[in-house]
Parts: structure tokens; sequence; C-alpha cells
């Protein structure tokens, strides 16, 4: 059977596409620069595009443990950069057991421990140009393709650009971090930004070293969008039985981004297109997504029943009934997220929960007296940050409670969704943080979350004594 056919259980082929370090506002679709993500913004013309997306975890590795696991990082076992804990399903077990064939391009590492997930085709970065060629990625996609057809069987391809991760297109860190003989495996962006060109998001400082590094930055997310571009046209004819997922596995590589519990840390530009069932250019504007639902999701699209799937309970849910028009959006009120472990393996525990109206980030780090120091640091608009502080009070004391944060934050995410203004002391938000303070603790405990004893001793503290919590007044 020819893979542009359906199975005869009528198996979609899947492509799961993750970007890496993408922030949720650089596609075009997604109120990103005109005409800089084509592909992107054509893929979510043509499906379903989710405003209100995130991811659980706002690292690279634990973000894409939970993706293929539809489970919480504290209940997969890959709270940092650990394996999968023995005995944890993950989608490829499922998508096996439905006669799938499965692929991973690029990021292979990131899934632990390899051997467990069976990938039929591995292919890793230094075989991808760094995994930023579009033709390498282009070439095994067709391998994965033909084989499909050969053997008479549907496939999941998981394709993972390393755009727009550091280090940046034309910056100091990509001669530095690649040889030349790497740099001369993979092509520039099909178009590449000015400096100046495009002012950075609401939550950076704009400063001509940032611009600078935004632009870079850009420059990259366009390369991505190449590379799916290569991805897409490679898949031929079996598009039109073919889902189509784009989303980021976490937020930019800057400050306030990745590595944090912010709007923008964890909200991703989540597309899914599924030929003839999906309505071109819709839009789900206000249902709260988790990239948790994606494994309960792409099993339900194959005919993987909930147990031999090993579903979690409560985990994630599909978005089938959603996407099919069948059933009302996800009863979801809210979206917690969690982090635990830097790329630098440094551990920096925070939890946060979000409603449609207000964000709370609870940084257990900060109470240890700790410092903050991550990935997101490097490069040019960290220095430019600090150095500008030394002029303007206002960005020292931003570079200040970034590196030492309170141990509450709270943020009106309608008034203020770049998260600049923080309400935990504001006596006017007392009863909003004390009900998100409420939610957490029940989803901490609910979850089985390992600090779940320790937080809910300091929250009940904290609200029957109304001052604030330690560490409160660095």
């Amino acid at each position: 059977m020819p893979s542009h056919s359906r199975s005869s259980a009528g198996r979609p082929n899947i492509l799961l596409f993750t970007a890496d370090d993408m922030d949720v506002a650089t596609p075009g679709a997604f109120g990103g620069p005109h005409g800089l993500t084509p592909t992107i913004d054509s893929l979510a013309a043509d499906g379903v595009a989710f405003e209100r997306a995130h991811v659980p975890v706002a690292v690279c590795q634990p973000s894409r443990s939970a993706l293929m696991t539809g489970r919480w990082p504290h209940r997969n076992g890959a709270m940092g950069f650990e394996p999968i804990a023995d005995g944890v399903p993950v989608l490829t077990d499922a998508l096996h057991s439905a006669g799938y064939l499965t692929g991973i391009l690029g990021k292979v590492d990131h899934l632990q421990p390899v051997a467990r997930f069976g990938w039929d085709l591995n292919v890793p970065m230094r075989q991808l140009g760094m995994g930023r060629a579009p033709a390498a990625y282009a070439a095994a996609t067709r391998e994965m393709v033909e084989r499909a057809e050969e053997a008479g069987r549907p496939w999941f391809l998981m394709a993972n650009a390393h755009d727009p991760h550091r280090p940046f297109h034309g910056s100091a860190h990509e001669a530095e971090r690649f040889t030349a003989e790497e740099r001369s495996t993979y092509p520039a962006p099909s178009r590449t930004v000015e400096p100046g060109a495009h002012e950075p998001p609401g939550f950076l400082p704009d400063l001509p070293d940032v611009r600078t590094e935004y632009a870079q930055y850009l420059a990259s997310s366009r390369r991505c969008d190449d590379v799916l571009a290569s991805v897409l046209g490679a898949i031929g004819e079996a598009a039109c039985t073919t889902v189509v997922v784009f989303l980021s596995d976490n937020g930019m590589a800057f400050p306030f981004a990745k590595a944090n519990c912010y709007l923008r840390s964890t909200l991703t530009p989540l597309v899914i297109r599924w030929p003839g069932v999906t309505a071109a250019g819709a839009r789900e504007r206000d249902v709260l997504v988790s990239t948790l639902d994606l494994y309960p999701t792409l099993c339900d699209m194959a005919g993987v029943d909930g147990n031999r799937a090993g579903l979690p309970d409560g985990d994630g849910s599909s978005l089938v009934p959603l996407l099919r028009g069948d059933a009302p959006p996800v009863a979801r009120d809210e979206i917690v997220t969690v982090f635990h472990e830097t790329a630098a393996k440094r551990r920096l525990e925070m939890r946060c929960v979000q409603d449609r109206a207000y964000g709370y980030i609870w940084n257990c780090w900060s109470e240890d007296g700790e410092e903050y120091q991550a990935e997101n640091m490097e490069g040019l608009t960290w220095a430019a940050l600090t150095a500008a502080g030394e002029r303007d009070p206002e960005l020292a004391a931003r570079a200040e409670q970034y590196r030492f944060r309170r141990p509450e934050e709270l943020y009106d995410l309608r008034a203020d969704p770049e998260c600049l203004t923080d309400l935990a002391d504001d006596p006017a938000h007392r009863e909003t943080l004390t009900a998100m303070r409420l939610r957490i603790a029940r989803w901490m405990n609910d979850s089985g979350d390992p600090l779940a004893a320790r937080y809910c001793r300091l929250a009940d503290q904290r609200t029957h004594s109304g001052t604030s919590p330690p560490g409160g007044d660095r």
C-alpha cells in the first residue's frame, strides 16, 4: 500500500515538527514579523492555530520528555536531564503497537534513553548539517516515506530543527561553537534580518545590542522555517493523509523567557493540520492547551486505545474531539507549568499557575538564597542589560530582580502580558494571590509533586500571617 493512502484501519501518517527555542510571537501567524516564516504561516492557514498552548517546562530535554510520555516531569522521571524512568510508556511504544514505522530527525539525544524509543529511522544532528540543513532533512524525510511505502505501513516522524537555538546565525558565538567545517555543512537562512529592523519583545530592553541579537535570532528562525518547508516538500503525495503538528519546545533563549516560568517561557506556537478533519484557518483563542495533551491526541488519531497507550491519569487530554468539532473545548480553567533544572544541571525549582487573567510563580530556589544563572544569559542581551543598568536605575532593578527573585510573583496577564509589574505585594491583589496559592497547592498535592508539602507549609504561613514571604525584602 503506498504511504499516501490510509491503512486499512484508517490511520494517518503523523509528522511532529519541533522548533528549538522559538518564541510564540515569532511566526507571522502568531503576530511575528510579516514574511519571516512563510511555511509556518501557510501551515496555520491550512490548520488550527492555538493561541493559548503551553509546554509544561521551558527547557529542551524535559519538555520533549514530557511531550513523548504525556506525563509531568516528576511523573516520568526526567525532571532535569535524566533519562525517562523505566516502566514509563513512551509514544513510540503506542504507535509501534498500531503498526507505525517511527523516525526521528535531530535532537536524538534529548530523548533518553535513546534505545528506549526503538526508532526505525534515527538521524542525529551531525548528519543534518548541525540540525540546520534543509536539504539533509528533506533527504531523511524521503527515506522515511519510502520505507513506509515499501512496508505498507503508516509512519510517525519527529522532525526536530536545531534552529533557532543558540548559536544564532551570524553571531560571534556561532564561529566559537562550530568549526569552519561544521559551518560548511549548513546554509545561511533564505532570508536574513538587519539589526534594528524589528523591535525586540516587550519583556526585553530596547537596546542596540539587543536589537542586533534579536535580528540574529530571527534569521535563525527563518532557517527553521526553511527546514520545515523542506520536510513538508519531501512528504509529497503523502501530505493528503498526514497529520502535521508544529510547536516549539520552549520560549526563546533570552532573559525572562527560556528556563523560567513566565508567560513567554512556556507559551508555544502550536499548529495542527489534519487533512479532512480540521477547518482551514481555524484559531483557538480561548482554550487552554498543554503539550501534555499531544500524547493522548496522537494516540487517539492513530486508533490506539488508552490501555495500549499507557495513558497517565489526568496529565493530558485528547484534543481530537475539539479538532473534529464534535465536542466543546477541553474544560481547563488553568495551566500549570514547572521548572526543575537548567541545561548546566543547576537546580532552580519553580512552579506556576496561570488562568486567562493572572499568572502566579513560586520561586523555591529564591527562598534558599540562590542566585539565578542560566543559558539564556549568554550572548549580547544580558550583557547589554547589565551594562545599561549602570546608567539606568530601572534597568539595574530589572537585572537585579532577574538574578534574585522574590519567592512569589503575581502578574495581571491581561494588562501586563510581558510580566513587567509584580503584584504579589499589592494589597489590592491579596485575594487573587491567595486564590492562586490554593490552586498551585491543589495541583502539587494531586499530582504528587515532591515539593508539595514544603510549598503548602509556606503558603499556609503566608496566607495566615499576611506578611511577605522569606527573602521578600531582597
